[in-house]
């Protein structure tokens, strides 16, 4: 495996957003000879990303068959307010992935983007505006190269009025337009096919959120598939061992969403 790493700077974007690869080589006498890229964008609060457990959900896919690449976007010491800078660096994203198609072994019409947190916020917006004027202007990339073929929300923020963030002062250090970020206020007949999962316990970001957006999916008749398991803690990750970075994150029937996730991409694109 190749591990790359890429600024997602241009001429007119400057960003310290990178887009990191986990790169198979196919194998002569396999049938597989490109995979399916997946874009990784993990959760955070907008200061960081758990690096380490990043990882760990991005070699999980990896032996899962996919190209996954890692994106880690601009956050709000470097920008404020936030948005929609990570908007530009995920198209950015996008449409590097796109561009070096080839070199990478990649399908390229089988494109998916995976969130967690905070950064399922991230996703569930691009989801929402990828084939805005607006956001083609401000990465400079034609519409067509930037639409996702997939999205999966784990545990995602939604909507910035279900106390996440928990105060308006950190809200606004994510946006002075906060119903233009309510993800489920604008999802439309261009959103992608979406997989979402979430906990009934989940404390820090309301279950609320994913059925908002379900909701909302449902609305404009995008298929989607949703779980909400029973049980289980804010920032599961894959939701075993290898990432039990807290309390009650092992959780072996919560962990079966990655196996559902990969059975609805094939199911979606086979």
């Amino acid at each position: 495996m190749k591990i790359i790493q890429k600024n997602l700077s241009t001429n007119k974007y400057q960003t310290k957003a990178t887009l990191t690869g986990y790169l198979q080589t196919p194998v002569p006498k396999s049938p597989v000879q490109q995979f399916r890229p997946l874009i990784f964008v993990p959760g955070g609060s907008m200061t960081h990303i758990p690096v380490e457990q990043s990882e760990k959900t991005a070699l999980s896919f990896s032996a899962s068959g996919f190209q996954v690449f890692i994106l880690r976007y601009t956050f709000i010491s470097e920008r404020q307010p936030v948005y929609p800078n990570p908007l530009i660096d995920l198209a950015l994203a996008v449409a590097m992935i796109r561009n070096n198609a080839e070199k990478w072994h990649l399908k390229a019409d089988q494109l998916t983007i995976m969130g967690f947190s905070a950064g399922g916020h991230v996703a569930a917006l691009y989801n929402d505006y990828w084939h805005e004027k607006w956001l083609s202007k401000a990465s400079n990339m034609p519409g067509a190269t930037l639409k996702p073929n997939a999205v999966i929300l784990g545990y995602p923020v939604i909507d910035l009025n279900l106390n996440f963030p928990k105060d308006v002062a950190t809200r606004n250090q994510w946006t002075d337009e906060p119903e233009r970020y309510n993800a489920s206020m604008h999802v439309n007949a261009q959103n992608a096919p979406t997989f979402m999962w979430t906990t009934f316990t989940d404390q820090v970001v309301s279950v609320q959120n994913t059925l908002n957006y379900s909701q909302a999916l449902l609305e404009h008749q995008i298929p989607q598939e949703l779980h909400v398991f029973a049980h289980g803690p804010h920032g599961m990750d894959i939701a075993n061992a290898i990432v039990a970075h807290h309390d009650d994150v092992d959780q072996p029937h919560v962990a079966h969403w990655v196996e559902l996730a990969c059975e609805w991409i094939d199911d979606l694109f086979e």
